[in-house]
């Protein structure tokens, strides 16, 4: 292969797929969600610190649906579509080499999702070491790239804090409602798979149970996502709004619920919203608007959407003072994280992109 795309997939096609990294809990999701894609042969896993055992053993729900066993990264050999599952930083360094392994790549961290490198050091304070890739990866959101994700061969993952955000107020900065000179902000709250599967004294039992905390009252890295988003919108130069986000813990495991507060032009009615959410997310097969007059779940609820790749958005408004309360609730780990990235390949590789991601959630949960 050497790097290079074999064949075109289509809808009769099988191809391989190779996860560096994959005993987190995101590339856990993504082997579950692979195991059961009617297109796909998984290939390799890897996991230093677990190379020789089962991988049920790391990730129990799979046991008795594969035999598959961890393998160190030196042992990864040629695939069809490799994802790479490292932490934060730990791609960019190796892209070359890991574009000689694949056709396609998929990166969940944030190494490739922001297309000026600039942002690497405003956000996360350091220099990108590959910048001339970042041109090169597509952001792994369908709902707003489904035309460049297709037939792409590098795709980025999306930021689960990002996602909900960006899919809440999408519909009011591409349909022109939202206000230029007003700021966006957004609080989101999540779950503590958040932070990934190393403990730390954050998420020690002890001290993460029952807890209800903020962590990221500014600055969260993810805002640099939302601000790159809205500047996508041609409806208006929204390229000088300025957004703000704040993250919350709870005392969930999984699920984020972003709240955005958005202020529309003079004049907007609800009429004008339900009009360019309907417009927006009509047919979009993942979205779902939430917005009922009676019941306990009339708004957007993370809770049943665990294991799902389905983001729940709503909106309310206060017309007394034209702010827009604009709502998303997602699986962290699924539409997050591991959901998108398998909706980005079923694109990039001709399928139907809902193939693999039917699952519904639970309720009762």
């Amino acid at each position: 292969m050497n790097g290079q795309v074999v064949g075109e997939a289509g809808s009769n096609s099988t191809i391989s797929v190779s996860i560096l990294g994959a005993s987190g809990y995101a590339g856990g999701e993504l082997l579950r969600l692979l195991l059961d894609h009617p297109h796909v042969e998984v290939a390799q896993v890897t996991s230093e610190r677990n190379a020789g055992s089962f991988v049920h053993f790391t990730h129990p729900n799979l046991r008795g649906r594969t035999r598959l066993k961890f393998v160190s990264a030196a042992e990864l050999g040629p695939c069809d579509v490799l994802v790479l599952g490292l932490p934060h930083g730990g791609a960019m360094g190796r892209i070359d080499e890991f574009a000689g392994l694949a056709g396609r790549i998929i990166d969940l961290s944030a190494d490739f999702r922001l297309r000026n490198a600039q942002s690497y050091v405003d956000w996360y304070g350091k220099e990108h070491s590959a910048p001339a890739w970042l041109g090169r990866f597509v952001y792994g959101l369908p709902e707003l790239y489904r035309r460049q994700i297709c037939g792409a061969r590098f795709v980025s993952g999306v930021g689960c804090n990002a996602t909900a955000s960006v899919l809440a107020v999408w519909p009011l900065f591409a349909a022109g409602l939202a206000d230029p000179g007003r700021d966006l902000i957004c609080e989101v709250k999540v779950g503590s798979s958040e932070g990934g599967n190393r403990a730390g004294e954050a998420t020690h039992h002890p001290e993460r149970a029952r807890a209800m905390r903020s962590f990221a009252p500014t600055g969260h890295r993810h805002t640099a996502e939302v601000l790159q988003a809205l500047a996508l919108a041609d409806a208006e130069d929204y390229s000088v709004v300025k957004a703000h986000m704040s993250a919350t813990a709870v005392d969930n495991v999984r699920g984020v619920l972003a709240t955005a507060h958005v202020f529309v032009k003079e004049g907007v009615s609800e009429r004008d919203l339900w009009r360019a959410y309907r417009q927006t997310y009509r047919d979009e097969p993942f979205v779902r608007l939430v917005k009922e007059k009676t019941g306990i779940y009339r708004y957007p609820e993370p809770k049943i959407l665990s294991g799902s790749n389905y983001a729940d958005v709503g909106f309310e408004l206060d017309e007394r003072t034209g702010r827009v309360v604009a709502l998303c609730a997602i699986d962290n780990l699924v539409k997050g994280a591991a959901g998108s990235a398998l909706q980005s390949m079923n694109l990039m590789c001709g399928w139907e992109e809902s193939v693999g991601l039917g699952f519904a959630g639970l309720h009762p949960v």
